[in-house]
């Protein structure tokens, strides 16, 4: 089995998990919240009226939460299960959506248009090993003139293991193998056995460098002393909506976000 379709088969059994906890609180989401941060919506700015393709879209709520701000939405990701959780949510909430199951380096088997906006968000491209081949896409897919953002896990959490000690190599290292046993929502046991995830970690540079070398021109780079999510082990909230490491605080970078535009 390749490395994407271990995560394929892994996402499968993750987005059972996910659409009932009540770290993605799906009732509340189906009763009109949206998904979506201040950070994200404040830096993106206006998207009704604007075709938006969301990368790695997992079971489609972001997504969701941009149809309801107007725009026109395309949805892609890797699991069957996750894209059919969120065709399946779309005609629910009548919301108008298309979703795609597909890598992302495969888009142009199933997609064949332009967007304004291309957006991808929070724990996303450590699943993709190739960052140039991603950046590529991602020109291909935009319109001239269009934006891309991103808003991400900053790469210093990775370099840190469960002790909160930097364990792992910051830069751009060989594939990360590990058996799939918990998630991260409240929820988290997996009882299915012999699921695995194979990750990649990236660089700061080697993300604003992929960018840049594919015709995309960096308008906005903005770190964060704070994450959204209590999504990792021994993490605090300080104010609402922002936590952190309770040995750490907010002394180091937990988040970053960067807005291009294609030239």
């Amino acid at each position: 089995m390749g490395n994407f379709e271990h995560n394929r088969e892994s996402w499968n059994e993750l987005t059972s998990l996910h659409i009932k906890s009540d770290f993605y609180d799906l009732k509340s989401f189906k009763k009109g919240n949206t998904s979506l941060n201040h950070i994200e919506l404040e830096e993106i700015g206006e998207v009704k009226g604007k075709k938006l393709l969301h990368l790695q879209c997992h079971f489609g709520m972001d997504t969701l939460s941009f149809a309801r701000l107007g725009a026109d939405v395309t949805g892609i990701d890797i699991s069957d299960e996750s894209i059919k959780v969120a065709a399946e949510l779309s005609a629910e909430l009548s919301l108008r959506a298309k979703f795609y199951r597909s890598n992302v380096y495969e888009i142009d088997k199933v997609l064949d248009e332009r967007f304004d906006i291309i957006y991808t968000s929070y724990g996303a491209i450590n699943w993709l090993n190739d960052l140039d081949k991603w950046a590529k896409i991602i020109n291909r897919f935009l319109k001239p003139g269009g934006i891309f953002y991103m808003v991400e896990f900053h790469p210093f959490i990775y370099t840190l293991n469960e002790e909160l000690q930097i364990n792992e190599n910051y830069f751009k290292t060989k594939q990360i193998e590990t058996i799939v046993d918990r998630t991260y929502t409240e929820n988290s046991k997996i009882t299915k056995k012999n699921l695995k995830n194979v990750e990649w970690h990236h660089s700061l540079s080697e993300v604003l460098n992929s960018l840049i070398e594919n015709g995309l021109e960096i308008k906005l780079f903005n770190e964060f002393p704070f994450q959204v999510y209590n999504c990792f082990k021994n993490m605090i909230e300080i104010e609402k909506g922002k936590w952190v490491f309770e040995k750490y605080k907010d002394k180091i970078p937990y988040m970053f976000s960067v807005k291009a535009i294609k030239k």
